[in-house]
């Protein structure tokens, strides 16, 4: 059958017709070499106007929709649409893929700008964010990412006079960025007044921050930083699509068809107006311009493509033209010229010539046209219209000769008959009319057939036939031109057709796939001369079958280009041509066929370069003529790695049992074993599914893997080394040139590969991220920088890997079916080579993608499967081994010759200096010269060849060979069997190593007196191991069946083995030999056991769920236990040999006595009473504790117990290998546990004298042997054992510091809500009421006669002019955020500054003057804050914030890193950690950054912080991580501690590594929660560790939690801080020596009952602490002496808050109890009274001798201010007071409390203070009050946003709007009232107005809201939506504000922060 190979011809691109104008703009550029460079459907094209031809970039799989220009011309960047877009850069001169950039946007790539050097890309998604993306495109790595906007933007660049800064816009707005470190922020750009805010449509940057940019009505808007400064009006008369900068100036395109250009300053210099022109028509409109020097190019919406000189410029030059809106489905080709004829639902029909490749005629109908068709001798053209008429025009002169309608729906298909009187016309109404040519197209029949519309038509070569294809894929045929149906087979038969446009029929099954009835074929054509058929799809693709094709599912070759549907197709008179045409992109394509004979010719392009396959995807229907798979390929292809749980769920997986756990585990549990084990040897090696993986290190010795366990050999002394790194099964090894380091690859749902030394045995990096459940290959780069991997995931994904870094360099899907080798170009690192099923692929780097080319075989072979594969001796040379045995040699892409080798798969090939070796499954190893001619030598690996020194037996001569290596005058050879063998050049072979075959193995058994094992295996052997020195196989024997379980007699003479048919044997255990053996069963047997003493009995379970008892002397059965419901997992004899006890898989514990197998029924308490002489069982309370948490997913597999029945080990499913105390009462009990085996451990035994544990692995058939350790040998060399899986309950304690830091829970600003309980209507919000002039309709004239309205507001300072105030400035902030952070206070500029943060501002505070500075970038709270020890950054420090969601947005979560001195930013670090940063750290080399998160994880992440970029992330614990610090000598040891929680991490590459801290070495040590690094707990123990295991523990270092430490690498002391009252000898600092055993304890002389240190530092000869209270406090090593430097409140809110009536001082009240007078002169704390409750408000008499105190609890006190002395105080209410104010002539007092009251007292009547009055009906608590000037009058602000006045004293309700007008107030701190409407904001849903004061000059207004801002505003401000100034320096909630005396300062309270801010006020100059 001819059409099982796809066709040998081939299509190539040769013109495309089109240019993409709608939906995209600016796509259109010169190249340097003056080309013209646009693109169409999905291809890039290069046009060179000169030469007239086209070039075409192919690499996009999709819809192209934008292009950019690199800064040099030459380079091109291109965005496309698709699930997972792309962009590609590539080189406009050769169309090569340079990169490729993906895996970061969705839906498409809407815009791209290169920066000003070229070296960065921006690019913007079309996703519901539109993120905007920065990428260094080199590298193919993204940079930054953030999101754009909520709606579209259409366009952005970069700022090209000034870095890192970039301007996109869009609809209704437009934005200006500016990167950071990693994090793109925007600023909106404000439209004020000078324009209106619209949408902006593109944009240009110009000097002096200048942007210009076009808007939607056609005006252009110049910005000037981020505000608009001037508009161009009428630019354009509609919407500006494109802007193009240029040396010269700016060019500009609108909608209106017009062309502008302007100079540098925007000055017009000319318009061209298209639609004037000779070419123009109504409704041109411009979607791309490019001016350089005298050309100018213009791309139109409908398609065209301008070319303009500008000294012409009324004659544009059209130089590209194509069908536009709608989609394109008429195609016809001319019968006798090289002419093709298309025609579009743009109305347009056009003639195109395919030898000019040019457009020779158009013409414009009335109606969308569907089909076209030319009459056999050329003259007519039949054109089909949508609305079901039919025009047909003369082709010469495009004059109409008759139009007909006949029809109501569209006109889909229509045909002229061969001999020219008939037109066949297919309708979408399903019928197909027959019209006569002759008789000016008079119908003349009809068919009828069809149930559905007509889609093909196509006519017999004597017209006397039709054969029609409908909707419903039914095929009919007709007579003409009646139109009667014919159905007789015989009539058929005779029909020739003379042409093939259907797409249903027998000769065009195959175009079909094998099982699918879709019908999205929407064309095909048959060229009968040269036997092929082309067809179009809706995928974009063009097919070349062979014709006829018969068989569904044939072969072809695929051509991609177009985007969406190919609608039509068809070969051209001649069949020189395809003509092909895209649906929605309305392009035509001409594709210039190549047959057989010319391809020889035209090798140079038979592989296409691109991202996706070019030709075809083999299906495997009917291969019968490709060999079949051996059968070794075959049985690994067919191995899939998929595991039911991986390792990586385990965490999960806990989490959601520890429910159960918490009710089960009541009762404290054992503590875990103090025995350990080290593995100490293992034989087997994975050779059955894995090749090439061993290899000579640099000094000889032997590395390859088994397990999960990478293996180190020394054949001399005949040990091994293990990298215990992995968690499961590793597949696959690599070693690097050097031969030093090895990477080796795992399995796993995130699959790791670790590349690690030999020497060491340390990992150097871990890779992770970019692959699926596994990698099956890997390869080093000749210079040992990169690294190649492959998984197993479905498409088997490579990735090229920088391994040091950790990072991906680049990524690509390798191929549906297994690849088995990737090998780099040893000559150029970007290039690889991968080879597997039916696969050699030739791979280069592009940026972050790899392009491949598939191996070229012409017709020297077939696409076979490739099993190995090496380089030659230059780049361009490869060679493949098949699995046929042949070795093919390839030149660059195509294969040059095949040469036999092998019987059988080549495996392994290895490339020597001077030739080559194979190796093949015929078990001989070939010596190759250079280049493979002749064969210089073999060896063939037979049992007679080995030598005596071997460790072991040959299973079978000429084993497989699956891996060959040479080195140290030997061949290395490992064979499928798991032998290690090792060839001398000169003939001998020395067995090294061996384990057992494939096949699972679990039968296990120890000898009774001797150090050997025996094992038997699925593999059908026994084999006898020494587990002693020698370690080697002893003996082996083949059975007929497989084994699953042995046992030695307890005289170690004999051995019974239980085989899977059911039989038994007993052999001799020294030769081997039977002695006897039975067949009673049918089933596996599954253990067998020798009764203890005599070995009498012999006791055989097996799957049919009984045991078998046999008398061992007399060989008879002797009893049968009966009873159990499933099949038998375990026996164990007790020591007497009476009982039984056994185990089943229905989880039965059963007791049976012997010898008779009677049913016995123990209670549970006597089991434990009974004596075993083995414990095996699984089950029972002595064993509860070995289940795991994760019982359900996991099943433990088996144990044993010591003889001195002190340790159980069990194995388990997940392939741990655990110790437990025993007996292991109690559940879920404590263990060690070790990882090695990769998945089942099938079973385990302690050697006779349990020195050794001796372990199988089912899967991985290896045999390990671990050595034990009892406790006092421990101190020599600490073994890795993971500890348990739970925490420990018992945490050393409570502390209310510790937990309530632990519970805290951050708002961010964005979400802040009300901090009063308000309800009701918003003022925004409330209708207003109408004054009372309105209600009575009076008119007032404009200029009253009445007396002018008073003052609102009494002035203080009248002598002066008023001035405005114009701006606030951060001066003070009194505050330190003590109370949840740490290690937050530094010193810096050697002491003589401190930095720290409180709120969101970081504060630099000089020691000696007070003077502070600030860094007011963050935009909410800062958490923790670190400062670079390294001299190179001096002054660096980091401070981290609380936000959002991690999505990278502007309230996200980020890391600050700044200058401390002048404040600039460094970087922005946005990150993952959602919630926010709780502490960062600073690396040794001051390069590297810590940072760990909130989120329920608590990440951990390191950044280089200097390029924003992230280099590893890992969540940390799953409860609060207090603090993690670099070790102050590292830049990759760091530690985290926090809740029963402390961690040793190494970062790896990008792999961050941890270890538990393993207390297990201190007798009664348990898992505290950690609070400070060096490391303090919350007992108030220091504990010391050593790397990773605790070593001692300074008891009692303080009486409370130590919170912080610190140390120098300057003298090493140690400064800890903790919780603790104040005594003699103790103090809550103390500093020790590096030992941590002497101490000296400093009192900090605070006066608190307890002083709680939070911080501390060390700088020259001086401590500097911050505590919890909020202070900081330097104390002198020498002197002990304290010097308070900053002080602030401890508990917020600040609700109270008061100025002094004529000095720069201040009071303020707070929840913690305590009025403190502050100093802003002076910059400090005066004063502090402790009131012994929680105080609400605060306020000066009127002289400023007084002070009113409101508290909490309802009470109030008045206070002289010169003594301090109580005045007065009275309690008259239950509630809060909120506000307290002394009216202004200092007589009344008023007292506004949340019981809804205002209280008046009369002071003139002395300090009894009795209530005189109050207010009544008030609706809500009170807010805020105020007197009127002449203290006759009090406004009132109330919880339900209402605003009342009340006459003093009488309290009486004041509600004439009138009189409210005509009062002058005092004080203005309301918020309510018509004055101050314009202070409620627009975003205020949840959030508050919460505080308000009108300056004493009466004209300027500030506010403080929930959301922590301060606001400026002019007052009165009665416009909704007022304009202000906003400041940031608060965390959620400003709780009061005032403006100092003289309007000098503003002071503003915090709520959540509990600090001061004082702002200076900046007035407008006169």
């Amino acid at each position: 059958m001819a059409a099982r190979s796809a066709p040998s011809c081939h299509l190539r691109l040769e013109w495309v017709y089109g240019y993409r104008g709608h939906q995209c703009r600016n796509n259109l550029y010169y190249t340097a070499a003056k080309e013209i460079v646009y693109f169409v459907a999905g291809v890039g094209v290069v046009y060179s106007p000169r030469e007239h031809r086209q070039k075409f970039y192919r690499g996009h799989s999709d819809d192209i929709i934008s292009l950019a220009l690199h800064p040099e011309r030459v380079l091109v960047a291109t965005g496309q649409v698709g699930k997972e877009p792309y962009i590609c850069v590539w080189d406009s001169y050769t169309v090569q893929t340079v990169s490729v950039l993906k895996d970061v946007h969705t839906h498409g790539i809407a815009c791209l700008a290169f920066d000003l050097d070229g070296q960065r890309l921006v690019s913007v998604g079309l996703d519901s964010k539109n993120a905007v993306c920065v990428w260094d495109w080199k590298r193919g790595k993204m940079l930054s990412m953030a999101p754009g906007h909520t709606d579209r933007i259409f366009d952005i660049s970069w700022d090209l006079y000034q870095p890192n800064k970039l301007v996109s816009c869009g609809v209704k707005h437009i934005k200006f960025w500016s990167l950071c470190g990693n994090a793109l922020t925007p600023k909106r750009g404000v439209f004020g007044k000078t324009g209106d805010l619209q949408t902006i449509l593109c944009l240009a940057c110009a000097r002096d921050e200048l942007t210009y940019s076009g808007a939607l009505n056609g005006d252009i808007y110049v910005w000037k930083g981020i505000n608009l400064i001037r508009t161009i009006q009428g630019a354009h008369t509609a919407g500006i699509f494109s802007m193009n900068a240029c040396e010269e100036g700016f060019a500009t395109g609108g909608r209106d068809g017009c062309i502008r250009l302007w100079d540098l300053t925007f000055k017009p210099i000319t318009v061209i107006d298209l639609r004037e022109t000779e070419q123009g028509y109504k409704g041109l409109s411009v979607r791309s311009v490019c001016w350089r020097g005298d050309h100018i190019l213009v791309g139109t919406q409908d398609s065209e493509i301008f070319e303009i000189v500008v000294h012409e410029r009324n004659k544009p030059f059209l130089i590209m033209q194509g069908h536009c809106e709608g989609e394109l489905w008429a195609l016809a080709v001319h019968p006798t010229k090289p002419l093709a004829v298309t025609g579009s639902d743009d109305r347009s029909v056009r003639i195109w010539s395919l030898v000019d490749h040019a457009l020779i005629a158009r013409c414009n109908m009335d109606e969308p046209i569907r089909c076209a068709a030319v009459n056999a001798d050329g003259v007519h053209l039949a054109l089909g219209m949508k609305d079901g008429s039919l025009t047909v025009l003369r082709v010469r002169d495009m004059t109409e000769v008759v139009h007909i309608k006949d029809r109501k729906e569209a006109i889909h298909e229509l045909k002229y008959s061969p001999d020219g009187t008939y037109l066949a016309v297919g309708c979408n109404d399903s019928s197909v009319d027959i019209y006569g040519v002759a008789q000016r197209y008079k119908k003349v029949g009809e068919c009828v057939g069809s149930l559905s519309f007509i889609t093909h038509l196509d006519w017999s070569s004597d017209s006397k036939y039709l054969q029609t294809n409908d909707g419903s894929g039914k095929r009919l045929l007709y007579k003409m031109p009646g139109g009667k149906e014919v159905t007789s087979k015989e009539e058929v038969k005779g029909m020739h057709w003379a042409s093939w446009t259907c797409v249903a029929g027998l000769e065009v099954n195959g175009i079909w796939p094998k099982y699918s009835d879709i019908n999205d074929i929407n064309s095909v054509d048959g060229n009968y001369v040269g036997q092929v058929l082309v067809t179009a799809d809706d995928y974009g693709v063009v097919k070349l079958f062979r014709y006829p094709c018969l068989r569904k599912g044939a072969k072809f070759r695929k051509y991609i280009g177009h985007s969406a549907h190919v609608t039509n197709v068809r070969w051209s008179h001649d069949y020189q041509w395809v003509i092909s045409i895209g649906g929605a992109d309305h392009s035509v394509f001409q594709w210039k066929f190549i047959p057989e004979r010319k391809l020889k010719d035209a090798l140079h392009i038979a592989p296409q370069e691109s991202l996706t396959e070019s030709n075809s995807d083999e299906s495997d229907s009917d291969l019968s003529d490709v060999p079949e798979l051996d059968s070794e390929i075959e049985q690994e292809t067919q191995l899939t790695y998929h595991r039911q749980v991986y390792k990586e769920d385990l965490p999960q997986l806990k989490e959601q049992c520890k429910e159960k756990q918490k009710s089960a585990t009541s009762k404290r549990r054992e503590r875990a074993p103090g025995n350990s084990i080290r593995l100490h040897f293992i034989h087997g090696y994975r050779g059955y599914d894995c090749r090439s993986n061993l290899f000579y290190t640099q000094i000889g010795e032997i590395v390859y893997h088994v397990a999960a366990v990478g293996v180190i050999y020394n054949r001399q002394q005949n040990t091994q080394r293990f990298y215990l790194g992995h968690d499961d099964d590793i597949l696959c090894l690599a070693i690097h040139p050097l031969k030093d380091y090895v990477a080796t690859g795992q399995v796993g749902r995130d699959p790791s590969i670790h590349v690690w030394d030999t020497e060491t045995i340390k990992p150097l990096s871990i890779l992770k991220g970019y692959h699926q459940y596994g990698i099956c290959a890997v390869d080093f780069s000749a210079d040992g920088k990169r690294l190649a991997s492959v998984g197993i995931d479905d498409s088997h994904t490579i990735v090229l890997w920088d391994w040091k870094k950790g990072e991906k360099l680049s990524v690509a899907r390798g191929s549906k079916d297994k690849i088995f080798v990737v090998k780099m170009n040893p000559y150029v690192p970007d290039k690889l080579i991968t080879a597997g099923i039916k696969h050699m692929k030739f791979w280069r780097r592009a940026g972050g993608g790899l392009i491949g080319r598939k191996g070229y075989v012409g017709t020297l072979g077939k696409n076979d499967t490739m099993m190995c594969a090496v380089y030659g001796w230059t780049e361009e040379m490869a060679f493949s081994g098949t699995s046929t045995g042949d070795v093919c040699i390839w030149r660059d892409v195509f294969l040059v010759k095949t040469v036999k080798a092998h019987d059988g798969p080549v495996f392994s090939m290895h490339a020597l200096e001077k030739g080559f070796v194979t190796g093949g499954k015929d078990g001989v190893v070939a010596l190759w010269d250079d280049s493979f001619e002749r064969c210089l030598k073999t060896y063939a690996i037979k049992r007679a060849d080995l030598a005596p020194g071997s460790k072991g037996l040959l299973l079978e001569d000429n084993p497989s060979i699956r891996a060959i290596s040479l080195g140290h005058g030997h061949i290395l050879v490992g064979t499928k069997n798991g032998e290690i063998l090792e060839v001398d050049k000169s003939g001998p072979v020395t067995l090294l190593v061996q384990g057992h075959m494939e096949g699972e193995v679990w039968g296990l058994a120890t000898h009774p007196y001797l150090p050997i094992c025996a094992t038997v295996s699925d593999d059908k052997t026994l084999r006898i191991w020494d587990l002693s020195p020698s370690h080697c196989m002893l003996a082996v024997r083949k059975l007929k069946k497989g084994g699953r379980c042995c046992c030695f007699s307890p005289d170690g003479k004999a051995l019974a083995v239980g085989l899977n048919d059911g039989s038994f044997l007993m052999a001799n255990a020294d030769t081997l030999e039977d002695l006897v053996s039975f067949h009673h069963r049918k089933d596996v047997i599954s253990d067998i056991q020798f009764s203890p003493g005599s070995g009498k009995y012999l006791a055989v379970a097996s799957h049919d769920s009984f045991v078998d008892i046999y008398n061992v002397t007399s060989s008879k059965r002797v009893g049968v236990c009966k009873g159990a419901t499933s099949y038998i997992t375990h026996i164990d004899w007790d020591s007497r040999g009476k009982l039984l006890q056994v185990n089943t898989g229905a989880k039965e514990q059963l007791f049976f006595e012997a010898p008779r197998g009677k049913k016995q029924t123990i209670p549970s308490v006597e089991v434990e009473k009974i004596s075993w002489a083995t414990w095996t069982s699984v089950l029972g309370l002595c064993c509860e504790g070995i289940w795991p948490i994760i019982g359900e997913v996991t099943d433990v597999t088996a144990s044993c117990l010591t003889s001195d029945k002190m340790v159980l080990a069990t194995g388990d499913d997940l392939g741990f290998v655990k110790l437990f105390r025993y007996p292991a009462k109690g559940k879920f009990g404590k263990f060690k546990k070790y990882v090695a085996h990769s998945t089942h451990v099938t079973n385990v035994r302690w050697t006779y004298d349990d020195s050794m544990l001796v372990t199988l692995g089912g899967a991985d058939m290896s045999l390990m042997v671990w050595t034990s350790e009892v406790e006092r040998h421990r101190e020599k060399k600490n073994c890795d054992s993971e500890e348990s899986d739970t925490d420990s309950e018992e945490d050393g304690g409570y502390d209310s510091d510790v937990t309530r830091e632990n519970e805290i829970s951050y708002t961010i600003r964005a979400l802040s809500t009300n901090i009063r309980p308000m309800f009701g209507v918003k003022p925004h919000l409330q209708q207003k009421e109408p004054s009372v002039d309105e209600r009575q309709g009076v008119v007032r004239p404009p200029v009253s006669r009445a007396p002018p309205q008073p003052e609102k507001l009494q002035s203080n300072n009248v002598g002066k002019k008023k001035r405005p105030i114009e701006d606030l400035v951060l001066e003070l902030a009194f505050g330190y955020r003590g109370r949840d952070c740490r290690n937050n206070v530094h010193y810096l500029n050697d002491g003589d500054d401190i930095i720290y943060h409180t709120a969101s501002v970081g504060i630099l505070h000089n020691v000696a003057t007070g003077t502070q500075s600030f860094y007011q970038e963050h935009n909410d709270d800062i958490l923790c804050l670190t400062v670079n020890q390294h001299p190179k950054f001096i002054n660096i420090v980091a401070t981290g914030q609380v936000g959002d969601s991690a999505d990278m947005s502007a309230t996200a979560p980020s890391v600050h890193i700044w200058d401390a001195v002048n404040k600039q930013t460094l970087s922005i670090l946005r990150c993952s950690h959602s919630k926010g940063v709780c502490s960062v750290s600073f690396s040794a080399t001051g390069k590297l950054l810590l940072s760990v998160g909130l989120d329920p994880e608590h990440t951990v992440t390191i950044w280089r912080w200097q390029e924003g970029a992230k280099i590893a992330s890992r969540g940390g614990h799953n409860q609060r991580i207090f603090v993690a610090e670099f070790r102050p000598d590292s830049d990759t040891q760091f530690v985290s501690v926090g809740i029963k929680h402390v961690k040793f991490w190494t970062l790896a590459g990008r792999a961050l590594l941890s270890k538990k801290g393993l207390l297990s070495t201190l007798e009664d040590a348990r898992m505290q929660t950690m609070l400070a690094v060096a490391f303090g707990t919350i007992s108030g123990d220091v504990c010391v560790w050593k790397d990773h295991i605790l070593c001692r523990v300074v008891a009692r270092a303080h009486n409370g939690p130590v919170f912080a430490m610190y140390t120098t690498l300057r003298d090493g002391l140690i400064v800890t801080g903790g919780k603790e009252r104040p005594s003699k000898e103790g103090g809550a600092v103390k500093l020790w020596d590096q030992e941590l055993r002497r101490c000296r304890a400093f009192r900090l002389e605070t006066g608190q009952v307890t002083d709680c240190v939070r911080s501390v530092c060390r700088g020259k000869g001086k401590i500097l602490v911050g505590t919890r209270n909020s202070e900081i406090i330097e104390v002198g090593e020498k002197n002990a002496a304290c010097n308070i430097l900053v002080n602030g409140h401890v508990d917020g809110p600040i609700w109270g808050l008061a100025t002094h009536p004529s000095r720069d001082f201040f009071l303020s009240a707070a929840e913690d109890g305590t009025v403190r007078l502050w100093d802003i002169a002076d910059k400090k704390m005066l004063n502090k009274v402790n009131l012994g409750h929680a105080a609400r408000t605060v306020c000066y008499s009127p002289e400023g001798d007084m002070v009113a105190i409101g508290m909490k609890n309802g009470e109030f006190i008045i206070l002289l201010v010169s003594s301090l002395k109580i005045w007065g105080k009275k309690r008259d209410r239950r509630c809060a007071i909120h506000d307290i104010r002394f009216s202004p002539d200092s007589r009344y007092l008023a007292v506004g409390s949340s019981e809804n009251s205002v209280d008046f007292y009369d002071l003139t009547l002395g300090p009894t203070l009795n209530r005189i009055s109050y207010c009544k009906d008030i609706p809500s608590f009170v807010i805020q009050m105020d007197f009127s000037a002449d203290s006759r009058h009090l406004q009132v602000s109330s919880g339900c946003y209402k605003r009342h006045v009340y006459e003093v004293p009488s309290g009486k309700h004041l509600v004439d709007h009138a009189a409210i007008d005509r009062i002058t107030w005092a004080t203005w701190t309301s918020i309510l009232g018509d004055e101050v409407m314009g202070i409620w904001s627009r975003h205020a849903e949840k959030a508050d107005v919460t505080c308000a004061c009108v300056s004493h000059s009466g004209i300027s207004l500030v506010t403080g809201d929930d959301f922590g801002m301060v606001k400026l505003y002019d007052f009165p401000c009665p416009e909704k939506f007022a304009k202000h100034k906003r400041f940031l320096g608060h965390s959620p909630h400003v709780t009061n504000i005032r403006f100092t005396s003289g309007d000098r300062h503003v002071v503003s309270a915090g709520g959540d922060d509990c600090s001061l801010l004082v702002w200076k006020c900046v007035h407008t100059p006169h």
